[in-house]
């Protein structure tokens, strides 16, 4: 008999996984809002739920007897994944885990608690004296339980507080904010997978941004060009990391800094594969692994699938902010298709509007070459 998986979103970002559950034999239940995204028809049963009311999902998920419930790229869809696994004996790491890690105080508490490398924070609310925060300059503000660089920030000076704060206010489900110190050093994403406690580490990815203010990510390469000594000393730092927050199941990413002596600083740490193509696409193709097959064994309750699907080769993700941006892509179509993989999500009218990761005109996903 088939068995049975709920995913919550149905946009772009979660067709591979309703994909990739389709193709192993998964029979999919899709919740969401009802939009018209992709995700709606390409499940095998779509259900108008939105991804945030638990117990609603929880009630239909009891009812139709589902085995596994996962979701990627979508920390507002975890804590409900969780929650609603906890509820029925699934596979899930615990909500104590979601909660701090998917809250960047929390977060931060952990790390400081259990002796991680992690920045200077400090929690802020609308009610904080803000000539008490006391913090160097130039400072990172964040609010405390968003994703994807909303209402994200480098301040140079204390004048530029009240601003950046009032964004992040705003951009925050609970009205709160972080305001960090300010890491140098070249950024990296950490692609992980855990099972029963295990952590396996399956890539290290080379991100590009647009630097301050707002640090939008603009590329990422895989495999990253870091030695294998470097890349050890981030297995032990991140593996540390997930333990500090409980993290014992399904995808895992940590976004580090590493400077110019070598020392690592853990900028977060998510309960879930990295978004922009990095889980679904970067590592499949660089490692030759099926990390998105991984996430549904696990939530079904099945240990991890290390066979290899593809022969690994390098691979990038490009994303289109501006016209430049538009003109290269042209190009590659015109002058290298074969490079090119997978076009995702082409939205022209946001161009050169872009203010978060979820606001770029689209992304393509390529071969790389020296």
């Amino acid at each position: 008999m088939k068995k049975n998986v709920a995913i919550l979103g149905a946009s772009y970002h979660q067709l591979p996984l309703i994909e990739r559950a389709k193709e192993l034999g998964y029979v999919t239940h899709v919740f969401a809002w009802e939009c018209g995204d992709v995700g709606e028809t390409a499940a095998d049963h779509f259900y108008p739920i939105s991804t945030r009311d638990g117990d609603a999902i929880l009630e239909k998920c009891r009812e139709i007897g589902i085995d596994g419930i996962c979701s990627i790229a979508s920390e507002v869809a975890l804590i409900t994944c969780n929650y609603v696994a906890n509820k029925m004996g699934l596979t899930a790491n615990s909500m104590e885990s979601t909660y701090k890690s998917t809250n960047k105080h929390l977060m931060r508490k952990a790390f400081e608690e259990h002796g991680d490398p992690s920045p200077k924070s400090i929690l802020v609310t609308p009610e904080t004296d803000m000539s008490q925060i006391d913090i160097p300059y130039p400072a990172i503000v964040k609010p405390t339980d968003r994703s994807g660089s909303r209402g994200v920030h480098k301040i140079e000076s204390p004048e530029e507080l009240p601003e950046a704060l009032s964004e992040a206010f705003e951009q925050s489900f609970e009205q709160k904010a972080v305001v960090e110190e300010f890491v140098e050093g070249q950024e990296y994403s950490v692609e992980y997978i855990s099972y029963e406690g295990k952590h396996t580490l399956l890539a290290v990815t080379f991100k590009y941004t647009t630097g301050a203010p707002r640090f939008i990510e603009t590329g990422h390469y895989q495999p990253a060009p870091v030695s294998d000594e470097v890349k050890e000393k981030i297995r032990q730092v991140v593996d540390h990391a997930f333990d500090s927050l409980e993290i014992k199941y399904g995808a895992g990413n940590a976004e580090i800094k590493i400077d110019d002596e070598g020392n690592i600083r853990l900028i977060e740490v998510g309960q879930r594969m990295s978004g922009d193509c990095i889980g679904t696409d970067l590592v499949k193709y660089s490692t030759g692994y099926d990390y998105v097959g991984m996430v549904i064994q696990i939530a079904c309750g099945e240990a991890p699938d290390f066979t290899p699907i593809v022969e690994p080769f390098p691979v990038e993700s490009v994303f289109i902010l501006d016209q430049e941006d538009l003109d290269k892509f042209h190009y590659m179509q015109e002058h290298e298709p074969e490079r090119i993989i997978r076009v995702v999500d082409l939205d022209l009218d946001l161009l050169n509007s872009a203010t978060n990761s979820s606001t770029r005109a689209g992304c393509y996903v390529i071969r790389h070459v020296d």
